[in-house]
């Protein structure tokens, strides 16, 4: 045993803790002796129930990611036969979908973590498919080969389990039995590539726990499981969520743009959280932030570094200045015909907008109304009369302006602003 390697283990988990990732392990002196051993194989996996990975699932990536950074080795797996079943939900079964369907996503999910591990260096990640090996199981290997070294009791005192079984929707006996099959995925990789360590969620302690104690009734080897503490927002709204719906990792379902917004509008109570966790900065950056946000709120420093670090890695340097950009454009600090078409349909997208025919001769007044940033014409013509209404950051006084088709932007956006802090957009059709 090395000094360097004793220090990158200690490295590793003492990082995790103060970045609060740490929620429940099984044994987290056992796991530190474990690493100081030398590196280790881990794994976390991901079902492909969705097109895309969100944000809960970005947590686990960059946890695996810190491990392999901390010189261990990293397996990504990616369920495409758990993704058939699904994980239990608390409330209700889930949908099945169609295996060809099931497949497409296993492989944009694949693609989706990739780019964060290294399969290169020294300590070279894999990408495994649980697949591979479930659909070679035949019913009776499963039952005679897994199935005896559960207890039915053990598994109905699971959480995500007794939850269902207390519920009307009760549980059927496919979803029942996909806590099985996650241990069996833990079996197979401590088999094929001496897999130690898994890591998840604590919404999956109980699938984690079950793989531990397969591993162990099978083979009488001991492994690990670490989860990590689910996210949660202040203010008490659910983590990775906003009035549109989920904050997916692909762009065509939640914008580069929009997703910058997201994170820009954490709460002050929040954010140095969110830098902990979803980012690489220091303690050091991180309290210097943090001091930012006690001395200057308003400011939202450390929320502009939040959103440009977050976006920059998921998105791209190019995405996140664009993303960046528009939102100083919308509120008069930028230049908005320097935006793309993309981003700003984005933009617009996350705006209240309407729309109107150039032909039609549309006044501001019309305008101001039909996007909702006046009540009533009245109410227009007031904002106007104040020196309150803009169209592409450019006071309009005259109440009778109408936009030119030299006025609209790409997309044929037409950007109204109300004041300082109410911002619209109509598209103008020619």
């Amino acid at each position: 045993m090395c000094a360097t390697m004793r220090i990158v283990s200690e490295h590793i988990l003492d990082e995790l803790t103060w970045r609060g990732l740490i929620a429940q392990s099984t044994d987290l002196d056992a796991l530190r002796r474990a690493l100081d051993a030398g590196p280790i194989t881990l794994y976390c996996g991901f079902d492909p129930t969705a097109p895309s990975l969100h944000l809960g699932n970005l947590v686990q990536i960059l946890t695996v990611r810190r491990f392999q950074r901390a010189g261990n080795v990293p397996l990504g797996l990616v369920g495409g036969a758990t993704g058939l079943i699904g994980d239990p939900k608390p409330t209700a079964e889930r949908t099945l979908n169609d295996l060809d369907v099931v497949a497409s996503w296993v492989q944009r999910i694949r693609e989706q973590i990739e780019p964060y591990l290294d399969f290169d260096g020294p300590h070279p990640a894999r990408m495994v498919n649980n697949l591979d090996w479930t659909s070679q199981l035949s019913a009776i290997d499963f039952l005679r080969d897994v199935g005896k070294h559960f207890r039915v009791n053990r598994l109905l005192a699971k959480e995500a389990i007794s939850v269902r079984l207390n519920s009307d929707a009760g549980i059927s006996f496919t979803e029942f039995s996909y806590q099985l099959l996650q241990a069996n995925d833990f079996l197979e990789l401590h088999k094929r590539f001496d897999c130690v360590l898994q890591t998840g969620g604590s919404d999956q302690w109980g699938n984690l726990t079950s793989g531990v104690d397969l591993i162990h009734r099978a083979t009488g080897q001991s492994v690990h499981a670490l989860a990590t503490p689910l996210i949660t927002k202040a203010d008490g709204t659910k983590f990775g969520k906003t009035e549109g719906g989920t904050i997916w990792l692909d762009p065509a379902l939640t914008s580069p743009y929009a997703f910058f917004r997201f994170w820009l509008n954490a709460d002050d109570r929040d954010v140095d959280g969110y830098l902990k966790v979803f980012t690489e900065l220091s303690r050091e950056e991180i309290d210097d932030l943090a001091k930012q946000t006690a001395d200057r709120p308003s400011a939202r420093a450390a929320q502009r570094v939040l959103a440009e670090q977050v976006t920059a890695l998921v998105h791209g340097e190019r995405e996140m200045r664009q993303a960046s950009a528009a939102g100083q454009a919308l509120f008069g600090r930028g230049d908005l015909r320097e935006l793309d078409e993309a981003t700003l349909d984005a933009a617009m997208a996350e705006a209240p907008s309407g729309s109107a025919t150039l032909g039609d001769g549309a006044s501001i007044v019309d305008l101001l109304v039909s996007c909702g940033l006046a009540e009533s014409r009245s109410a227009a013509r007031r904002a106007i009369k104040e020196g309150g209404a803009y169209a592409n950051n450019t006071k309009v006084t005259d109440e009778t302006w109408r936009p030119t088709a030299a006025d609209l932007l790409k997309g044929d956006w037409l950007v109204l602003r109300r004041g300082k802090r109410h911002t619209a957009g109509v598209r103008l059709v020619r």
